[in-house]
C-alpha cells in the first residue's frame, strides 16, 4: 500500500519521541547539554560523509576528483535568495509557537519547544533517503528504504526528545506533509528526478545536515530553513540544461 514507509516513519519518530521523553525526566541539565552536543557532531559527521559521497569522484586509475563545486554555489545562493524572501525560517518558527500556544506549556517544558520542532524537522526531512524512499513507495509500492531511514529517524528521535523535549513529536507533521506528498506525487514528479538528479539533491541536502549539525553544537548561526529551496535547484538547472545544453558544463 503506498504511504505505508511514511506510516512507519512517522510511528519510529513518535515511539523514539516518546522513549527520550521518558529519558528527559531523570536527566540533569548538564547531561542534557553533553547529549545535545553528541547528536550536533553525529549530524556534523552524517551530513560530511552525505557531502562527500556525493561530490567526490574516484577514477579508474584510483585518482580522485571532485564534481558539484559550482552547482554547489548556484543553489546556496540562490536557495538563499529564495528562502530569504520568503523567510522561511521564520515561519517554522511561528509555526512552533503556534503549536507550543496551543498546547499552553509551562516554560520549563516549551523553552526548546520551537528549537526541538524545527531541527528535528529539517533533520527527518531533508536528505536523499527521504526522496528517494517516498518516490519508490509511490511508484513500486516498495518501503524498503523508509523501513531503514525509520530506525535511524527513531533513534535520532530519543536523542532530541532526551536534550530538545516534546517539540519533537510535531516533527511527524513535517514528515508525514513532506514523504506522503512526495509518494502521493511520484508519479507527477518522477520523470524530472533522474539519478544525476536525485544525486544533486542528495550533496545539497547533506551540506544542509551538516550546517544543522553545525548550529546544534554552536547555537542557532545558520538558518538552515531559509536554505531549504537549494536543495530543489538542481531540478530547475536540469530543466534550463536540457534547452541549453551548454549549462550542464558550468555546473556539473
Amino acid at each position: 500500500m503506498p504511504g505505508m514507509g511514511t506510516l512507519v516513519n512517522v510511528l519510529a519518530v513518535l515511539a523514539g519521541t516518546s522513549v527520550g521523553l521518558l529519558i528527559k525526566g531523570g536527566m540533569k541539565p548538564r547531561f542534557e547539554k553533553t547529549v545535545m552536543s553528541a547528536i550536533g557532531l553525529v549530524t556534523f559527521f552524517i551530513g560530511i560523509s552525505g557531502a562527500v559521497t556525493q561530490m567526490v569522484v574516484v577514477a579508474q586509475d584510483g585518482s580522485l576528483s571532485s564534481r558539484y563545486t559550482m552547482l554547489m554555489i548556484l543553489c546556496l545562493v540562490v536557495g538563499a535568495f529564495i528562502g530569504e524572501g520568503i523567510d522561511i525560517e521564520r515561519r517554522l518558527d511561528g509555526l512552533g509557537e503556534w503549536c507550543k500556544g496551543r498546547l499552553k506549556l509551562r516554560s520549563a517544558a516549551g523553552s526548546h519547544f520551537v528549537e526541538g520542532f524545527v531541527s528535528s524537522s529539517l533533520l527527518f526531512c531533508v536528505g536523499a533517503m527521504a526522496i528517494v524512499g517516498s518516490l519508490e513507495d509511490g511508484l513500486s509500492h516498495d518501503p524498503t528504504t523508509l523501513y531503514a531511514k525509520s530506525v535511524m529517524d527513531g533513534v535520532a528521535a530519543v536523542l532530541f526528545a532526551a536534550s530538545l523535549g516534546v517539540g519533537v513529536y510535531f516533527s511527524c507533521l513535517s514528515l508525514a506533509v513532506y514523504q506522503g506528498g512526495i509518494t502521493l506525487l511520484a508519479g507527477v514528479i518522477r520523470p524530472y528526478l533522474s539519478e544525476a538528479v536525485i544525486s544533486q539533491m542528495s550533496f545539497i541536502g547533506s551540506i544542509l545536515i551538516f550546517a544543522l549539525g553545525f548550529n546544534l553544537v554552536f547555537g542557532k548561526k545558520v538558518k538552515v530553513g531559509n536554505l531549504l529551496p537549494a536543495m530543489f535547484l538542481p531540478i530547475l538547472f536540469d530543466l534550463l540544461a536540457s534547452w541549453w545544453p551548454w549549462l550542464a558544463s558550468i555546473y556539473g
